[in-house]
């Protein structure tokens, strides 16, 4: 396989501004005026304005509500908070990996934001149930990773990517492990994040809901910087994009979407007053889709060109501020359109 080299700490005779992506020539020295791709920066200063802490967001009602949630409810709620937080802690821990052999100082710190952002939603989530629950409950949804079965399938379907290149970085490696980091950020939390959103929908636990709302808008923010990041290795080393390559992206994505039905359907099902398992998966669907077409390798399922979950259009899918749902009057509630809408393609 191709070598990978890793970003030296510096260098008196490289420019500063990198001559590539992967295994190119820069002096590590950063100038973001001097950065080799335009939208580093732009992207940059929306993941600054996206900043918050989980302290902002007060708790106080959702410790009462929690306690009134379903039982159906309640387990969904602790399966899916134990689900994010092994998916974070590993993200915060890979990125920093990737980190190491990306040329450019620009997407080096774009990738140490990105690495700190993951570890305020693993704060946000020990806030959140130190907040509705007690130590033992707490420390046995931290577990689940561990014992449930479809929850290990799914992460070992992640982990087993992500170890491929880090036991063994190379170009085709790389490029793989970015596919897998889009499945992760951009696929594997939506049914989760549907559950929270239709909780706030049915005027419950919005407390939380507003800080998955903060959530989902970082994760998007990751997707397009690791979408960049994929195509713009691939235009620089072309030798990578094959139809094999874009076969092993369509193959993945389609277990992905697999595995998340089948997530989605044994944590939400038809369990929870608001879902249904049917309009779940046509929903994970859709996202899949509109994945695979932000790689730049098209549609994989025919049709799921609509989102249909409409309601959760409302929780924009915002990339350019901190302004959410939560903090937005009625008149902004009916205003959702093409250029804030979920369905936007």
């Amino acid at each position: 396989m191709p070598e990978l080299k890793k970003r030296a700490l510096y260098d008196t005779t490289a420019p500063n501004k990198s001559t590539g992506i992967i295994n190119g020539e820069s002096s590590n020295i950063l100038n973001w005026d001097d950065a080799s791709k335009k939208w580093a920066y732009p992207m940059y200063k929306n993941m600054l304005r996206n900043f918050w802490i989980p302290d902002e967001v007060s708790l106080i009602n959702d410790r009462n509500q929690y306690k009134e949630l379903t039982e159906e409810e309640r387990d969904a709620f602790n399966k899916i908070i134990g689900l994010l937080a092994f998916l974070d802690s590993v993200q915060t821990d890979f990125s920093s990996k990737v980190a190491d052999y990306l040329t450019d100082s620009s997407l080096n710190a774009l990738m140490t934001v990105l690495a700190f952002q993951e570890v305020v939603h693993n704060e946000s989530y020990t806030y959140v149930l130190s907040s509705v629950t007690d130590s033992q409950t707490q420390e046995k949804i931290f577990e689940y990773w561990k014992t449930d079965e479809v929850l290990l399938e799914r992460n070992k379907f992640i982990a087993e990517g992500y170890t491929a290149f880090t036991e063994n970085p190379s170009k085709e490696t790389f490029v793989r492990a970015i596919v897998y980091d889009v499945i992760l950020e951009g696929l594997f939390f939506y049914s989760g994040f549907a559950f929270f959103y239709n909780l706030a929908r049915n005027e419950k636990m919005l407390g939380t809901s507003k800080m998955i709302n903060f959530i989902n808008r970082d994760e998007q923010l990751h997707v397009t910087l690791f979408a960049n990041i994929l195509k713009e290795t691939l235009k620089e080393n072309p030798e990578l994009d094959t139809e094999e390559f874009a076969a092993f992206v369509r193959e993945q994505f389609k277990k992905a979407a697999d595995l998340e039905i089948k997530w989605g359907n044994y944590v939400v099902g038809d369990n929870i007053e608001g879902i249904h398992s049917y309009e779940l998966e046509s929903y994970i669907k859709f996202m899949a889709n509109k994945r695979t077409r932000e790689l730049g390798f098209g549609n994989i399922y025919e049709g799921y060109r609509r989102n249909p979950m409409k309601w959760i259009s409302v929780y924009n899918d915002n990339t350019t501020g901190k302004a959410d749902f939560f903090e937005t009057t009625v008149t902004d509630y009916n205003l959702v359109d093409a250029d804030n809408d979920f369905d936007s393609l």
